[in-house]
Protein backbone atom coordinates (compact mmCIF):
# COMPACT_ATOMS: atom_id res chain seq x y z
CA UNK A 1 0.00 0.00 0.00
CA UNK A 2 2.83 2.53 0.61
CA UNK A 3 4.45 2.13 -2.66
CA UNK A 4 1.63 2.33 -4.11
CA UNK A 5 1.02 5.94 -2.71
CA UNK A 6 4.79 6.69 -3.02
CA UNK A 7 4.43 6.07 -6.76
CA UNK A 8 1.23 7.95 -7.01
CA UNK A 9 3.12 10.55 -5.36
CA UNK A 10 6.34 10.58 -7.54
CA UNK A 11 3.61 10.60 -10.65
CA UNK A 12 1.87 13.67 -9.13
CA UNK A 13 5.26 14.96 -8.86
CA UNK A 14 6.47 14.43 -12.19
CA UNK A 15 3.04 15.46 -14.02
CA UNK A 16 3.38 18.82 -12.08
CA UNK A 17 7.42 19.15 -12.93
CA UNK A 18 6.01 18.62 -17.06
CA UNK A 19 3.06 20.87 -16.78
CA UNK A 20 5.34 23.65 -15.44
CA UNK A 21 8.08 22.83 -17.54
CA UNK A 22 5.73 23.22 -20.50
CA UNK A 23 4.32 26.82 -18.97
CA UNK A 24 7.68 28.01 -18.52
CA UNK A 25 8.78 26.74 -22.13
CA UNK A 26 8.86 29.64 -24.93
CA UNK A 27 10.41 28.98 -28.21
CA UNK A 28 13.70 31.17 -29.94
CA UNK A 29 12.65 33.57 -32.38
CA UNK A 30 14.61 32.74 -35.17
CA UNK A 31 17.92 35.00 -35.76
CA UNK A 32 18.12 37.34 -38.34
CA UNK A 33 21.17 39.26 -40.24
CA UNK A 34 21.79 42.73 -38.64
CA UNK A 35 19.61 44.92 -40.52
CA UNK A 36 21.63 48.00 -42.29
CA UNK A 37 20.96 51.26 -40.33
CA UNK A 38 20.10 52.97 -42.93
CA UNK A 39 17.41 50.71 -43.64
CA UNK A 40 16.05 53.06 -40.98
CA UNK A 41 13.78 55.97 -41.55
CA UNK A 42 15.65 58.90 -39.93
CA UNK A 43 12.69 60.53 -38.05
CA UNK A 44 11.48 56.84 -36.87
CA UNK A 45 15.43 56.41 -35.46
CA UNK A 46 15.08 60.05 -34.33
CA UNK A 47 12.24 59.23 -32.08
CA UNK A 48 13.59 55.87 -30.67
CA UNK A 49 16.50 58.25 -29.72
CA UNK A 50 14.40 60.48 -27.62
CA UNK A 51 12.36 57.22 -26.35
CA UNK A 52 16.15 55.49 -25.16
CA UNK A 53 16.81 58.80 -23.62
CA UNK A 54 13.80 59.32 -21.59
CA UNK A 55 13.35 55.60 -21.15
CA UNK A 56 17.48 55.74 -19.36
CA UNK A 57 18.30 52.98 -21.75
CA UNK A 58 22.05 54.17 -21.25
CA UNK A 59 22.04 54.78 -17.74
CA UNK A 60 21.22 50.86 -17.09
CA UNK A 61 22.89 49.71 -20.10
CA UNK A 62 26.27 50.92 -19.76
CA UNK A 63 28.44 50.34 -17.17
CA UNK A 64 31.15 52.92 -15.69
CA UNK A 65 33.97 53.53 -18.27
CA UNK A 66 32.10 51.85 -21.09
CA UNK A 67 31.01 51.58 -23.75
CA UNK A 68 27.12 53.36 -24.34
CA UNK A 69 24.96 50.42 -23.84
CA UNK A 70 27.12 47.43 -23.62
CA UNK A 71 25.63 46.61 -20.64
CA UNK A 72 27.68 44.88 -17.80
CA UNK A 73 26.55 47.71 -15.42
CA UNK A 74 26.53 45.98 -11.73
CA UNK A 75 22.31 46.35 -10.26
CA UNK A 76 22.59 44.67 -6.77
CA UNK A 77 19.53 42.98 -5.32
CA UNK A 78 18.63 41.95 -2.00
CA UNK A 79 19.38 38.14 -3.94
CA UNK A 80 22.39 38.99 -5.60
CA UNK A 81 24.16 40.86 -8.55
CA UNK A 82 22.83 41.11 -12.46
CA UNK A 83 24.50 42.37 -14.98
CA UNK A 84 23.16 44.29 -17.35
CA UNK A 85 22.94 42.91 -20.84
CA UNK A 86 24.57 44.22 -24.19
CA UNK A 87 21.98 46.42 -26.18
CA UNK A 88 24.13 47.44 -29.06
CA UNK A 89 23.44 45.30 -32.74
CA UNK A 90 26.63 43.12 -32.39
CA UNK A 91 25.91 40.46 -33.99
CA UNK A 92 27.53 38.06 -31.44
CA UNK A 93 27.08 39.64 -27.67
CA UNK A 94 24.52 42.21 -28.52
CA UNK A 95 20.81 42.10 -30.12
CA UNK A 96 21.90 42.60 -33.69
CA UNK A 97 20.88 39.37 -34.97
CA UNK A 98 17.30 40.19 -32.66
CA UNK A 99 13.93 40.67 -35.29
CA UNK A 100 11.38 43.35 -33.98
CA UNK A 101 9.22 40.74 -32.76
CA UNK A 102 12.17 39.19 -30.75
CA UNK A 103 12.45 42.83 -29.20
CA UNK A 104 8.75 43.02 -28.91
CA UNK A 105 8.53 40.11 -26.88
CA UNK A 106 11.11 40.92 -24.47
CA UNK A 107 9.82 44.31 -23.96
CA UNK A 108 6.23 42.87 -23.58
CA UNK A 109 6.52 39.33 -21.71
CA UNK A 110 10.22 39.71 -20.40
CA UNK A 111 11.73 37.15 -22.97
CA UNK A 112 14.60 36.77 -24.85
CA UNK A 113 15.33 35.72 -28.23
CA UNK A 114 16.76 32.38 -27.39
CA UNK A 115 13.74 31.72 -25.04
CA UNK A 116 15.11 32.76 -21.17
CA UNK A 117 12.89 34.32 -19.45
CA UNK A 118 14.61 38.05 -18.34
CA UNK A 119 15.14 38.53 -14.81
CA UNK A 120 12.69 41.46 -14.00
CA UNK A 121 15.38 44.09 -12.80
CA UNK A 122 14.51 44.68 -15.97
CA UNK A 123 11.54 46.39 -16.05
CA UNK A 124 9.32 44.77 -18.65
CA UNK A 125 6.31 44.88 -17.05
CA UNK A 126 6.21 48.72 -17.48
CA UNK A 127 7.40 48.10 -21.19
CA UNK A 128 4.73 46.07 -22.17
CA UNK A 129 2.60 49.24 -21.74
CA UNK A 130 3.98 51.05 -24.65
CA UNK A 131 2.54 51.21 -27.90
CA UNK A 132 3.80 49.27 -31.01
CA UNK A 133 4.83 52.45 -32.78
CA UNK A 134 6.97 53.72 -29.71
CA UNK A 135 9.11 49.77 -29.50
CA UNK A 136 9.47 50.13 -33.36
CA UNK A 137 10.89 53.37 -32.83
CA UNK A 138 13.13 51.86 -30.08
CA UNK A 139 14.52 49.05 -32.02
CA UNK A 140 14.88 51.10 -34.89
CA UNK A 141 17.01 53.41 -33.07
CA UNK A 142 19.17 50.52 -30.81
CA UNK A 143 20.13 48.99 -34.27
CA UNK A 144 22.04 52.08 -35.55
CA UNK A 145 23.88 52.73 -32.41
CA UNK A 146 27.51 51.07 -33.06
CA UNK A 147 27.58 47.77 -32.50
CA UNK A 148 30.17 47.07 -29.55
CA UNK A 149 31.67 43.20 -28.40
CA UNK A 150 31.00 42.70 -24.76
CA UNK A 151 29.75 39.18 -23.18
CA UNK A 152 27.53 40.06 -20.16
CA UNK A 153 29.47 39.25 -17.03
CA UNK A 154 27.43 36.29 -15.21
CA UNK A 155 24.96 37.19 -12.49
CA UNK A 156 25.33 36.16 -9.00
CA UNK A 157 21.85 34.73 -7.95
CA UNK A 158 22.16 31.84 -5.89
CA UNK A 159 20.58 28.43 -6.65
CA UNK A 160 17.85 28.54 -6.87
CA UNK A 161 17.13 31.77 -7.56
CA UNK A 162 19.41 31.68 -10.93
CA UNK A 163 17.28 29.22 -12.61
CA UNK A 164 15.73 31.39 -15.45
CA UNK A 165 13.00 28.94 -15.75
CA UNK A 166 11.48 29.73 -12.05
CA UNK A 167 10.83 33.24 -13.44
CA UNK A 168 7.60 32.27 -15.48
CA UNK A 169 5.99 31.38 -12.04
CA UNK A 170 6.97 34.89 -10.63
CA UNK A 171 4.87 36.26 -13.91
CA UNK A 172 2.00 33.83 -13.31
CA UNK A 173 2.10 35.66 -10.07
CA UNK A 174 3.08 39.44 -10.44
CA UNK A 175 3.13 39.73 -14.31
CA UNK A 176 0.33 40.90 -16.19
CA UNK A 177 1.24 41.89 -19.81
CA UNK A 178 -1.09 44.41 -20.85
CA UNK A 179 -1.40 47.63 -22.82
CA UNK A 180 -1.76 51.26 -21.43
CA UNK A 181 -5.47 51.41 -20.96
CA UNK A 182 -6.47 55.59 -21.19
CA UNK A 183 -8.85 56.47 -18.47
CA UNK A 184 -12.03 58.15 -20.45
CA UNK A 185 -12.39 60.57 -17.46
CA UNK A 186 -9.52 62.07 -17.31
CA UNK A 187 -7.75 64.56 -19.39
CA UNK A 188 -5.28 63.85 -22.63
CA UNK A 189 -2.46 65.68 -21.19
CA UNK A 190 -3.27 63.26 -17.89
CA UNK A 191 -3.36 60.17 -19.96
CA UNK A 192 -0.70 61.15 -22.18
CA UNK A 193 2.09 61.69 -18.81
CA UNK A 194 0.52 58.65 -17.45
CA UNK A 195 1.68 56.28 -20.23
CA UNK A 196 5.23 58.08 -19.79
CA UNK A 197 5.28 57.67 -16.26
CA UNK A 198 3.76 54.35 -16.12
CA UNK A 199 5.21 52.63 -19.47
CA UNK A 200 8.39 54.57 -20.97
CA UNK A 201 9.43 55.65 -18.01
CA UNK A 202 8.92 52.99 -15.60
CA UNK A 203 8.68 55.44 -11.85
CA UNK A 204 7.47 53.23 -10.04
CA UNK A 205 10.24 50.66 -10.75
CA UNK A 206 12.43 53.15 -8.00
CA UNK A 207 9.41 54.69 -6.43
CA UNK A 208 7.48 51.82 -5.57
CA UNK A 209 8.23 49.78 -2.42
CA UNK A 210 8.73 46.02 -3.45
CA UNK A 211 7.73 42.68 -1.30
CA UNK A 212 9.94 40.03 -0.40
CA UNK A 213 10.29 38.40 -3.93
CA UNK A 214 11.07 41.67 -5.60
CA UNK A 215 7.56 42.73 -6.85
CA UNK A 216 6.29 46.20 -7.08
CA UNK A 217 4.01 46.60 -4.15
CA UNK A 218 0.29 46.72 -5.80
CA UNK A 219 -1.66 48.41 -3.25
CA UNK A 220 1.26 51.23 -1.97
CA UNK A 221 1.98 52.55 -5.88
CA UNK A 222 4.86 55.54 -5.62
CA UNK A 223 5.10 55.35 -1.59
CA UNK A 224 8.44 55.53 -1.72
CA UNK A 225 11.51 52.80 -1.84
CA UNK A 226 15.47 52.91 -0.69
CA UNK A 227 17.43 52.07 -3.18
CA UNK A 228 20.69 52.41 -5.18
CA UNK A 229 23.44 53.59 -2.78
CA UNK A 230 21.32 54.10 0.39
CA UNK A 231 19.21 56.36 -1.90
CA UNK A 232 15.57 57.06 -1.20
CA UNK A 233 13.08 57.23 -3.98
CA UNK A 234 10.53 59.46 -2.55
CA UNK A 235 7.06 58.99 -1.94
CA UNK A 236 5.86 60.69 -4.97
CA UNK A 237 1.80 60.18 -3.48
CA UNK A 238 2.09 63.32 -0.42
CA UNK A 239 4.34 66.19 0.05
CA UNK A 240 6.49 66.01 3.23
CA UNK A 241 8.14 70.23 3.05
CA UNK A 242 5.22 72.30 3.93
CA UNK A 243 5.50 74.20 0.83
CA UNK A 244 3.25 71.63 -1.34
CA UNK A 245 4.41 70.20 -4.96
CA UNK A 246 2.41 72.01 -7.70
CA UNK A 247 2.08 70.71 -11.54
CA UNK A 248 3.73 74.07 -12.09
CA UNK A 249 7.01 73.06 -9.77
CA UNK A 250 6.86 69.50 -10.64
CA UNK A 251 7.38 70.67 -14.87
CA UNK A 252 10.21 72.92 -13.40
CA UNK A 253 11.55 69.38 -11.73
CA UNK A 254 11.45 67.33 -14.12
CA UNK A 255 12.91 70.06 -16.94
CA UNK A 256 15.59 70.98 -14.93
CA UNK A 257 15.59 68.89 -11.44
CA UNK A 258 15.91 72.19 -9.57
CA UNK A 259 13.23 73.35 -7.69
CA UNK A 260 12.68 74.97 -3.56
CA UNK A 261 11.89 71.38 -2.49
CA UNK A 262 15.63 70.17 -3.58
CA UNK A 263 17.53 69.31 -6.58
CA UNK A 264 18.20 65.87 -8.27
CA UNK A 265 21.19 63.87 -7.10
CA UNK A 266 22.12 60.19 -6.85
CA UNK A 267 19.73 57.89 -8.99
CA UNK A 268 17.29 60.66 -9.91
CA UNK A 269 20.21 62.85 -11.40
CA UNK A 270 19.97 60.64 -14.46
CA UNK A 271 16.61 60.37 -14.78
CA UNK A 272 16.54 64.06 -15.06
CA UNK A 273 18.82 64.23 -17.72
CA UNK A 274 17.10 61.60 -19.77
CA UNK A 275 14.07 63.56 -19.75
CA UNK A 276 16.04 66.70 -21.33
CA UNK A 277 14.98 64.99 -24.99
CA UNK A 278 11.47 65.32 -24.57
CA UNK A 279 9.08 68.23 -25.51
CA UNK A 280 7.59 70.61 -22.86
CA UNK A 281 4.29 68.97 -23.59
CA UNK A 282 5.31 65.52 -22.91
CA UNK A 283 7.13 67.19 -19.17
CA UNK A 284 4.03 68.98 -18.20
CA UNK A 285 1.74 65.72 -19.10
CA UNK A 286 3.95 64.10 -16.61
CA UNK A 287 3.62 66.80 -14.37
CA UNK A 288 0.02 66.59 -14.71
CA UNK A 289 -0.57 63.28 -13.90
CA UNK A 290 1.60 63.35 -10.57
CA UNK A 291 0.45 66.48 -9.64
CA UNK A 292 -3.39 65.08 -9.60
CA UNK A 293 -1.39 62.22 -7.82
CA UNK A 294 -0.16 64.07 -5.01
CA UNK A 295 -2.61 64.30 -1.84
CA UNK A 296 -2.81 67.85 -1.08
CA UNK A 297 -1.69 68.99 2.60
CA UNK A 298 -4.42 69.33 5.15
CA UNK A 299 -5.10 72.54 7.32
CA UNK A 300 -3.32 76.17 6.28
CA UNK A 301 -0.20 75.22 4.57
CA UNK A 302 0.86 78.34 3.90
CA UNK A 303 0.70 79.01 8.01
CA UNK A 304 3.30 76.63 8.54
CA UNK A 305 5.66 77.56 5.55
CA UNK A 306 5.40 81.31 6.67
CA UNK A 307 6.46 80.00 10.32
CA UNK A 308 9.49 78.08 9.31
CA UNK A 309 10.63 80.54 7.01
CA UNK A 310 9.95 82.76 9.82
CA UNK A 311 12.33 80.64 12.26
CA UNK A 312 14.62 80.36 9.39
CA UNK A 313 14.85 84.09 9.16
CA UNK A 314 14.90 84.64 12.71
CA UNK A 315 18.50 82.55 13.27
CA UNK A 316 16.69 80.65 15.84
CA UNK A 317 18.74 78.55 18.36
CA UNK A 318 20.86 79.13 21.56
CA UNK A 319 24.34 80.96 20.79
CA UNK A 320 26.18 78.32 22.10
CA UNK A 321 24.32 74.94 20.57
CA UNK A 322 27.23 73.80 18.44
CA UNK A 323 24.89 72.35 15.63
CA UNK A 324 23.87 76.14 14.87
CA UNK A 325 27.15 77.28 14.84
CA UNK A 326 28.27 74.56 12.55
CA UNK A 327 25.60 75.93 10.65
CA UNK A 328 26.17 79.35 10.12
CA UNK A 329 30.11 78.33 9.77
CA UNK A 330 29.48 75.78 7.12
CA UNK A 331 25.99 76.19 5.65
CA UNK A 332 24.10 79.54 5.62
CA UNK A 333 26.27 81.77 3.15
CA UNK A 334 24.43 79.49 0.73
CA UNK A 335 21.00 78.30 1.90
CA UNK A 336 20.00 81.16 3.98
CA UNK A 337 19.31 83.83 1.41
CA UNK A 338 17.51 86.56 3.63
CA UNK A 339 14.63 87.07 1.03
CA UNK A 340 11.45 87.10 1.14
CA UNK A 341 10.70 84.54 -1.36
CA UNK A 342 12.27 81.35 -1.81
CA UNK A 343 14.97 80.72 -4.41
CA UNK A 344 15.54 77.59 -6.00
CA UNK A 345 19.55 78.37 -6.90
CA UNK A 346 19.89 78.94 -3.00
CA UNK A 347 17.31 76.41 -1.59
CA UNK A 348 16.05 77.39 2.15
CA UNK A 349 16.24 74.07 3.89
CA UNK A 350 12.87 74.65 6.01
CA UNK A 351 12.15 73.67 2.89
CA UNK A 352 13.85 70.79 1.54
CA UNK A 353 11.73 67.54 1.12
CA UNK A 354 15.25 65.62 1.68
CA UNK A 355 15.38 67.75 5.68
CA UNK A 356 11.43 67.27 6.78
CA UNK A 357 11.28 63.49 5.05
CA UNK A 358 11.06 60.91 7.84
CA UNK A 359 14.82 59.04 6.84
CA UNK A 360 18.14 60.73 7.06
CA UNK A 361 19.58 59.15 4.29
CA UNK A 362 19.32 61.74 1.39
CA UNK A 363 20.25 64.76 3.62
CA UNK A 364 23.34 62.61 4.97
CA UNK A 365 24.36 61.75 1.09
CA UNK A 366 24.11 65.19 0.22
CA UNK A 367 26.15 66.67 3.24
CA UNK A 368 28.71 63.82 2.55
CA UNK A 369 29.30 64.30 -1.22
CA UNK A 370 27.61 67.49 -2.40
CA UNK A 371 25.34 68.15 -5.17
CA UNK A 372 26.84 68.89 -8.83
CA UNK A 373 28.70 65.92 -9.79
CA UNK A 374 28.58 64.35 -13.08
CA UNK A 375 25.26 62.71 -12.79
CA UNK A 376 23.55 65.37 -11.19
CA UNK A 377 21.37 68.16 -12.55
CA UNK A 378 22.58 70.76 -13.89
CA UNK A 379 22.68 74.08 -11.11
CA UNK A 380 25.03 75.41 -8.74
CA UNK A 381 27.42 73.17 -7.19
CA UNK A 382 28.00 72.10 -3.24
CA UNK A 383 31.26 70.68 -2.20
CA UNK A 384 30.85 67.65 -0.21
CA UNK A 385 32.09 67.91 3.54
CA UNK A 386 32.89 64.30 3.83
CA UNK A 387 36.66 65.38 4.52
CA UNK A 388 35.93 68.57 6.35
CA UNK A 389 33.10 67.63 8.72
CA UNK A 390 33.43 64.89 11.18
CA UNK A 391 30.17 62.10 11.87
CA UNK A 392 29.63 64.21 14.86
CA UNK A 393 29.76 67.58 13.43
CA UNK A 394 27.13 66.26 10.76
CA UNK A 395 25.35 64.89 13.57
CA UNK A 396 25.02 68.13 15.30
CA UNK A 397 24.08 70.08 12.29
CA UNK A 398 21.30 67.65 11.36
CA UNK A 399 20.01 67.70 15.11
CA UNK A 400 20.04 71.71 14.94
CA UNK A 401 18.20 72.06 11.50
CA UNK A 402 15.80 69.25 12.70
CA UNK A 403 14.73 70.15 16.25
CA UNK A 404 15.00 74.02 16.29
CA UNK A 405 14.26 75.07 12.30
CA UNK A 406 11.88 72.42 11.94
CA UNK A 407 10.24 71.47 15.26
CA UNK A 408 10.38 67.54 14.32
CA UNK A 409 12.11 64.80 16.12
CA UNK A 410 15.32 63.43 15.18
CA UNK A 411 16.16 60.64 12.49
CA UNK A 412 15.45 57.34 13.57
CA UNK A 413 18.89 55.68 13.32
CA UNK A 414 21.10 59.24 12.61
CA UNK A 415 24.24 58.38 14.00
CA UNK A 416 23.84 55.01 12.10
CA UNK A 417 23.36 56.27 9.09
CA UNK A 418 25.83 58.98 9.25
CA UNK A 419 28.54 56.46 10.35
CA UNK A 420 27.88 53.77 7.74
CA UNK A 421 27.40 56.19 5.03
CA UNK A 422 30.96 57.75 4.96
CA UNK A 423 32.40 54.13 5.57
CA UNK A 424 30.36 53.35 2.50
CA UNK A 425 30.27 55.77 -0.11
CA UNK A 426 28.50 55.62 -2.95
CA UNK A 427 30.05 54.14 -6.01
CA UNK A 428 31.28 56.53 -8.42
CA UNK A 429 29.20 56.62 -11.83
CA UNK A 430 29.84 58.57 -14.53
CA UNK A 431 27.15 60.38 -16.70
CA UNK A 432 25.41 58.00 -18.93
CA UNK A 433 23.44 60.75 -20.59
CA UNK A 434 22.84 60.53 -24.62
Amino acid sequence: MLGRRLFGALCVAAVGVVAYAALAWRPAIAPIDPPAPQSFAPDKVAKGRMLASAGNCATCHTAPGGKPFAGNLAMPTPFGTIYTTNITPDRETGIGRWSLAAFERAMREGVARDGKHLFPAFPYSHFAMMTDDDIGALYAYLMTVPPVAAKTKPNTLPFPLDIRALQAGWKMIYFKPEPFRPEPAKSEAWNRGAYLAEGLAHCGACHTPRNILGAESVGHPYFGAEIENDWWALPLHVTFSPQSWTEDELAIYLRGGTTIHGRAKGPMGPVIQGLAALPDSDIHAIATYFGDLIRPHSGRPEALTAEVLARSRGQTGAMADRGRQLYYAACASCHDDGGSTPLATRMDLMLSSALWFPWSNNFVLAVLDGVGGPTDAPGPLMPGFRDALSDEEIIAIGDYLRRDRLRQPMWPSYAYKVDRMRDHPPKPKESNAR
